[in-house]
């Protein structure tokens, strides 16, 4: 893996996030004021209540963000602000838009990275066992949970979990945040969507090396079944994992925006939720450019540690054909 492999990587990565950045950018400006109603009123709402909002203070608002401009006018302030790294205030608290995705961000990678770790570990174990033990009766009850897990939306796991282990049996707080124990229910919410998924992808695979002749000569020349894994079903299982893996970590921004407004974690994806309700453009704006580019970086450094794993997706597409 030399500089010039890292030097491509790194400008398609640059090149990938500007794209992703302006896209992004200017479709939540257009989305934005699609959307019924006056964006003053609801700002000025947030900031003040709505019991004491009238025409005078939306109007203020109006003047003071300047929403009175021409759209055109506001989305080229903003794509100019964006070049200088610059995303704005918050309408409703006045907080530069950075310093609340920096704390927001934080959070949401907290959980991301918990549930992403926790579906890994369960569908290692349960791919494995359903590999190894296809015919055994404790294997069988795997596929049919895993097939309802699948059908169901993040937002029902969240709520079955919330009723389940948080109202009836009182053993996980069902909101918050601060404490460990606030963040098991939303990353095992997170992690039952992803089971399914990684737990067909692990046994598929396994399933694959098993039948593999190299591994049936491992085992006919004496070796026992748990070094027989280790040394010929390792590797070819993380190749194949990982890069599954690296896609449905990059799906968990769809999932958490939903698992952190259901159990109020106070992450980007929460922040996103509020900022639609009151009209926050700027934060609008800055938080779903946040989630663009962090879809990209993620998306990146997966493909940079499959083709690590694997020299040969290094190698231009006619040379390995030709090999």
């Amino acid at each position: 893996m030399g500089w010039t492999w890292v030097a491509h990587q790194s400008a398609r990565l640059l090149g990938q996030g500007a794209l992703v950045a302006g896209a992004v950018g200017a479709l939540s400006f257009v989305m934005t004021r699609a959307l019924p109603g006056d964006a003053a009123y609801r700002i000025a709402a947030g900031r003040y209540g709505y019991d004491l909002v009238d025409t005078a203070a939306a109007d203020a608002v109006r003047s003071e963000l300047g929403l009175d401009q021409p759209a055109w006018q506001q989305l080229l302030h903003w794509l100019g602000d964006l070049l200088q790294l610059r995303l704005g205030e918050s309408m409703v608290s006045g907080d530069p838009v950075v310093d609340e995705i920096t704390h927001q961000l934080g959070h949401t990678l907290q959980l991301s990275v918990a549930a992403w770790l926790l579906a890994i570990t369960l569908g290692l174990l349960l791919g494995s066992w359903v590999a190894l033990r296809g015919g055994h009766w404790s294997a069988r009850w795997i596929q049919p949970v895993c097939t309802l897990l699948r059908a169901s939306p993040a937002f029902v796991l969240g709520v079955v979990l919330m009723l389940g282990l948080g109202v009836h049996l009182d053993w996980l707080p069902v909101a918050g945040h601060g404490e460990a124990i606030n963040l098991v229910l939303p990353a095992l919410a997170l992690a039952l969507t992803l089971l399914p998924g990684m737990t067909q992808v692990v046994s598929q695979r396994l399933q694959q090396v098993l039948a593999s002749d190299a591994f049936e000569f491992a085992l006919t020349k004496g070796l026992p079944l748990r070094a027989a894994l280790w040394r010929h079903a390792l590797a070819p299982l993380a190749l194949g994992t990982l890069a599954y893996a690296g896609m449905q970590l990059v799906l968990l921004v769809e999932g958490v925006v939903v698992v952190e407004s259901l159990v109020a974690w106070p992450g980007i994806g929460h922040a996103l939720v509020h900022a639609v309700l009151s009209r926050d453009v700027p934060m609008i704006q800055g938080t779903a450019l946040a989630m663009g580019l962090l879809f990209v970086l993620l998306n990146g450094l997966m493909d940079a540690a499959v083709q690590w794993l694997d020299p040969r997706l290094r190698e231009p597409a006619g040379r390995r054909s030709a090999t």
